[in-house]
C-alpha cells in the first residue's frame, strides 16, 4: 500500500465535496435509502451496506436529521426512488484506468451520462478495470504519536501512513469497524472512517495530464447518479489538488 499517494486523493475529494455541499448530501441520502432496502432494515449492526453508508455520511458531516428522514422514507418504501447499484469501467485522459460506482433508477440514463463524460474528456468505456483496484478500510486521525500507531497495529491495522500532523490507517474491509471501535474506546475520534478502493498500481502523470484527469473525475462526480469515482492516477502533480 505504501507510495500510492492515497491521502492526496482523499483530500482532493473532500475539497471537491465542500464546494458542492447540497449535492453531496443528496448522494449520501440516496446511498442510505438504497442500503436500508438492500440490507433489509434500519439496524446498522445487522445491515453492513447501511453501516458503510452511515460511516461515509458521517465523514462528510451529513446532518443527523437528514439521515433519520432518509431511513424513515426508505422504510416506508414510497419515496426517494428505487435505486440499484451499477458500475462502469473504462479509461480516461492519459490512459488512466477508472472505476465509477453509481446508484440509479434508470440504467439507460446513467450509462448515457457517464459515457458522455468519458467521451468529452478523451476517454472511453471499454475494457475491464475493476481488477486494478482493491477495497480497503481507511481511517484518518488528527494525531500520529508512537502510542497511537502501536494501538492501531494492535487493533488490526494493515498499514499506517503519517501525514503532516495526522495518521491515516488502512485495514482489511472486514476489520474497519473493529479498528474504529477500538480507537473510539481509547478516546480517539476519527475524522474519516469508510471503505474505499485504491489502485494496486498507479499511473504517473505530469502536471498537464494530472489536471486533465482531475477535471475528468470532477465531471463524473458532478453527475447526480454517481456515488464514487476511483482511478489509477497519481495526482501529486495536479495543480488543482486542494
Amino acid at each position: 500500500m505504501a507510495g500510492h499517494s492515497k491521502w492526496s486523493q482523499i483530500k482532493r475529494k473532500k475539497a471537491v465535496n465542500d464546494r458542492q455541499r447540497g449535492k453531496i448530501i443528496s448522494k449520501h441520502i440516496r446511498a442510505i435509502q438504497s442500503a436500508v432496502r438492500e440490507g433489509g432494515g434500519d439496524d446498522p449492526s445487522a445491515n453492513l451496506p447501511l453501516k458503510n453508508a452511515l460511516a461515509a455520511a458521517k465523514t462528510d458531516d451529513v446532518p443527523q436529521d437528514n439521515i433519520d428522514r432518509a431511513i424513515e422514507r426508505a422504510l416506508g418504501g414510497s419515496e426517494g426512488g428505487d435505486y440499484e447499484p451499477v458500475h462502469y469501467e473504462g479509461y480516461g485522459p492519459a490512459g488512466v484506468a477508472v472505476l465509477v460506482e453509481a446508484l440509479t433508477d434508470n440504467r439507460n440514463r446513467t450509462a448515457s451520462e457517464v459515457r458522455h463524460v468519458f467521451s468529452k474528456h478523451g476517454g472511453n468505456m471499454s475494457g475491464s478495470t475493476a481488477w486494478q483496484f482493491e477495497t480497503k478500510g481507511v481511517i484518518v486521525l488528527d494525531a500520529a504519536d508512537d502510542t497511537l500507531q502501536e494501538l492501531a497495529i494492535d487493533l488490526g491495522a494493515e498499514d499506517l501512513e503519517p501525514v503532516d500532523d495526522g495518521l491515516t490507517i488502512y485495514t482489511s474491509p472486514t476489520e474497519l469497524y473493529a479498528v474504529v471501535d477500538g480507537l473510539q474506546k481509547a478516546g480517539h475520534a476519527p475524522e474519516v472512517s469508510q471503505l474505499s478502493k485504491f489502485a494496486q498500481t498507479e499511473t504517473e502523470l505530469d502536471s498537464s495530464d494530472a489536471d486533465k484527469v482531475v477535471r475528468f473525475i470532477e465531471a463524473l462526480e458532478d453527475l447526480d447518479d454517481v456515488q464514487n469515482v476511483y482511478s489509477t492516477a497519481n495526482l501529486e502533480n495536479a495543480e488543482l489538488v486542494g
